[in-house]
């Protein structure tokens, strides 16, 4: 079991602590499908979730929507015909926080279990 499975977020401040590149080296296994990318010198998470039609792609877009409102957390959600691009980073910090990378474990569960 992956050790983001029983983390919880926390607020964040513009101060608060962005990982490095080892802290991000070492959760990475625990978000497996999960994509770092660099846009704008910005570390973000980033992965493509399939579905089978428009109507699934925007339910699981809701159940993500109605994840990130718990938490007061939010990705970019790209919505497809068939496919959901989510985006985890924290904006305050222009980076990764644990946040991140626990919220990026979460909706692929939430995609797993079938939202």
């Amino acid at each position: 079991m992956s050790q983001l499975s029983n983390m919880k977020c926390e607020a964040c401040s513009i101060n608060a602590h962005r990982l490095s590149a080892d802290e991000i080296d070492s959760l990475m296994p625990d978000v497996q499908g999960w994509e770092l990318i660099v846009d704008h010198d910005i570390k973000k998470l980033k992965r493509v979730f399939y579905t089978d039609n428009f109507i699934e792609s925007m339910s699981f877009t809701n159940a993500i929507a109605e994840l990130a409102e718990e938490v007061n957390h939010h990705p970019q959600i790209i919505v497809e015909y068939s496919s959901v691009t989510i985006v985890w980073w924290t904006h305050k910090i222009k980076g990764l926080h644990k946040n991140d990378f626990i919220m990026a474990y979460r909706s692929a569960v939430l995609f797993e279990k079938g939202f």
